[in-house]
């Protein structure tokens, strides 16, 4: 270490009156981190000059009435992070710590959210579909998480944790744990009409994830995918995000419905929700879902097939899924836990055609570096042991009441002046409204009142003439709570007609 500069010794007597104005020893912050604070912004503001001498460890420690070991940390702290050397023999100098890049600019303005971020960042922001509100009536897209059985969850979780490998604990291989995708298989072949093996299933961290994949590894920048409109935020976000072409396509009461000007520019993908069309609930008719897999197949285009909440039909049979009639290997198909066993769970899957399967399976590990095998073993066992379908009998029981409970609230306020759209499947419904009706204002006055709902207007990609309406959930509202708190929602709406 080269010598200090001469008159460092006469210097370092003025450091300890540095130090002692600015210690409290009544501070809550604890000595060592407050110390450590003084001494470095001295020596980053270039109050506390290159060459100048350390006082001794002991010294200082005396005149702070501290712990001289916490005195000797700091120190160490400081020579660790290149602000002060040490000699043996010869004390602690402070280092040069470089000549700043460029000069200290002048106080500005803090600079705005836009700014700050990218076009495509601020685009996301501004247009992003997440509520800051995931609970409550009548927040659309949520489960009862209430009623999941805990006890049966934690007791698997338990019995795993017993005998847990190193393997379940390290980065999941990419096509996720084995016995879960031929849990999955299983269940999807029997409850769905999917036809599937186990080796086809790739396990996710939830739908978004999966949207992504599918994103990044069958589309560039600038290729153009379908969307349903009004359609699913959340994949709209993705592939906006992911610089696709975004080309909206009205639902009729079969589902997707092209003009014949779209079907003669065919997409790189189509993104559906056949089962139950999210968020008007129209359910796909047979001969749609034949023209849309035979145009797929003639224009080799991917159909991504998202079927959310398709475990939940009130009266009626749910449709088999639109990937049991494909023959040539054309559809993705999309599933969840998140609705059925409760959100924060980051479970999803994919079924993929078999020439997707490895390359799918190596873009998850590469870009996520996925893991929660425990978890995904714990669920293995909830679905092979039965205790998942029995979830779902029990919940299926309990929606459809609640669904009864919310339309009978509805025809008690509003007769037949409003409609109850989609409300025979699924977690939500929609209440139509006037096309002149603001339905953003009228949710905004409705979260004022104490009940969350989401406009519709809110998921159409083209906003010149969008429907208007209020997405009400009602999953996580008791049936007892339904009539009451829709009372509320009503007098907000009657504000508005």
């Amino acid at each position: 270490m080269p010598h200090p500069p001469s008159g460092a010794s006469a210097r370092a007597a003025a450091l300890p009156d540095f130090v002692l104005r600015q210690f409290d020893r009544h501070c809550p912050e604890p000595d060592h981190r407050q110390l450590y604070r003084i001494l470095q912004t001295g020596i980053r503001g270039s109050v506390l000059t290159p060459g100048l001498k350390l006082p001794p460890t002991r010294t200082l420690a005396q005149a702070l009435g501290i712990a001289r070991n916490t005195v000797v940390h700091v120190y160490e702290q400081l020579a660790l992070e290149g602000y002060v050397q040490a000699g043996v023999g010869r004390g602690t100098f402070v280092a040069a710590v470089g000549p700043r890049l460029v000069e200290r600019p002048a106080a500005t303005r803090r600079p705005t959210r836009g700014a700050l971020l990218s076009r495509r960042g601020g685009q996301l922001v501004d247009e992003a579909g997440a509520g800051p509100l995931q609970w409550g009536a009548f927040t659309p897209g949520v489960p009862e998480v209430r009623m999941f059985p805990a006890q049966v969850w934690s007791r698997l979780q338990a019995r795993l944790w017993r005998s847990v490998t190193p393997q379940q604990m390290s980065y999941a291989t990419g096509h996720g744990d084995a016995g879960l995708r031929e849990a999955v298989a299983t269940y999807l072949q029997g409850t769905r009409g999917v036809a599937c093996t186990p080796e086809q299933v790739v396990i996710t961290s939830g739908t978004q994830q999966s949207l992504q994949l599918v994103a990044q590894l069958l589309a560039d920048p600038g290729d153009a995918v379908w969307l349903e409109d009004p359609g699913y935020w959340g994949a709209r976000s993705v592939f906006k995000a992911m610089g696709l072409k975004l080309v909206p396509v009205s639902v009729d009461a079969e589902g997707l419905a092209p003009t014949p000007q779209q079907r003669r520019d065919p997409p790189k993908a189509m993104f559906v929700s056949p089962s139950h069309q999210y968020p008007t609930g129209a359910l796909m008719s047979h001969g749609r879902r034949r023209q849309l897999l035979d145009y797929a197949a003639a224009h080799g285009v991917w159909i991504v097939e998202d079927d959310y909440d398709s475990e939940f039909r009130y009266g009626t049979r749910p449709l088999p899924a639109l990937q049991g009639l494909d023959e040539h290997g054309r559809v993705i198909y999309l599933g969840t836990f998140s609705k059925t066993l409760f959100p924060a769970l980051r479970l999803a899957y994919l079924v993929l055609p078999p020439d997707l399967v490895d390359a799918f399976a190596r873009g998850l590990s590469e870009l996520y570096r996925e893991g929660q095998t425990p978890q995904q073993a714990v669920l293995a066992r909830f679905l092979s042991e039965g205790h998942y379908a029995t979830h779902i009998r029990r919940m299926r029981a309990v929606y459809g009441a609640r669904h009864d409970a919310l339309i009978a609230a509805i025809d008690k306020h509003f007769g037949g002046a409003l409609p109850a759209i989609g409300g025979d499947a699924g977690l939500h419904l929609v209440l139509g409204l006037p096309p002149l009706v603001d339905d953003r204002a009228v949710a905004q006055k409705a979260q004022r009142a104490g009940v969350t709902t989401r406009p519709l207007s809110l998921y159409h990609v083209r906003q010149s003439a969008p429907a208007k309406g209020l997405l009400l959930g009602y999953g996580a509202v008791r049936e007892e709570e339904i009539a009451s708190q829709f009372a509320k929602l009503a007098r907000v709406v009657q504000t508005f007609l």
